[in-house]
């Protein structure tokens, strides 16, 4: 008896994100893949479990949508910005974190203005973003992009209220993931007040490729 999930879902190690709860998909619908902070090793870093696991979800399982979901109050995206303090207590968990470098830079040069908790939260956030790149670097899946037969998503879920928001390419925002996914995969549970805490965050993140679109600090 093989399986045949539809959808590879990326998130953090968290004891707190169930998954199967979130996404209300039934057992066997989720091909999961998960480690602290949701993190993707860019294509050639070295032979990793992440690389072969995407490998093998889309090859050999023949996935074509594929979730990155952040969450907020994350305990690795807090130790990235602090990243320098992990060096000596925790330096595997240092090493590995440094994989997320283009998440840290981004925040720290463009969202010096927030307090504490709100960069917490975007950093999570546009770490999400950060991972898709990364994603974007595998050979399989350029391809299966190429040929319009892969489909990537990313999200942020709110430990507090369950609530979940998507990514959306076309606004450059997060929104409700409103029939982003196959019909037959429920969709999650939303509220649009993490909408607002989250508004224009991925604008900043896609300022590389169009500068003028770049939001005022408040």
């Amino acid at each position: 008896m093989g399986q045949k999930p539809k959808v590879l879902f990326i998130t953090c190690s968290d004891s707190r994100i169930d998954p199967n709860l979130l996404t209300k998909a039934d057992v066997g619908e989720l091909f999961i893949m998960r480690n602290a902070g949701n993190i993707i090793p860019p294509y050639g870093t070295s032979v990793n479990g992440e690389g072969a696991t995407l490998e093998y979800a889309i090859h050999s399982l023949d996935i074509q949508q594929i979730i990155v979901c952040g969450h907020t109050h994350c305990g690795a995206m807090n130790g990235l910005l602090k990243l320098d303090h992990l060096r000596e207590e925790m330096p595997l968990v240092y090493e590995w974190l440094k994989l997320a470098e283009g998440t840290r830079r981004l925040v720290k040069e463009n969202y010096s203005y927030l307090t504490s908790k709100e960069l917490l939260e975007i950093t999570s956030a546009e770490n999400v973003l950060t991972q898709i790149d990364h994603l974007k670097t595998y050979p399989i899946v350029r391809s299966r992009l190429y040929q319009g037969r892969l489909n990537i998503y990313g999200w942020v879920y709110n430990l507090e209220t369950g609530e979940v928001l998507a990514y959306d390419p076309v606004s450059h925002s997060y929104m409700p993931p409103q029939h982003q996914l196959v019909d037959d995969l429920p969709e999650p549970f939303l509220h649009p007040e993490l909408s607002e805490s989250l508004d224009g965050i991925a604008l900043l993140h896609t300022s590389h490729e169009h500068p003028e679109a770049s939001p005022k600090p408040h």
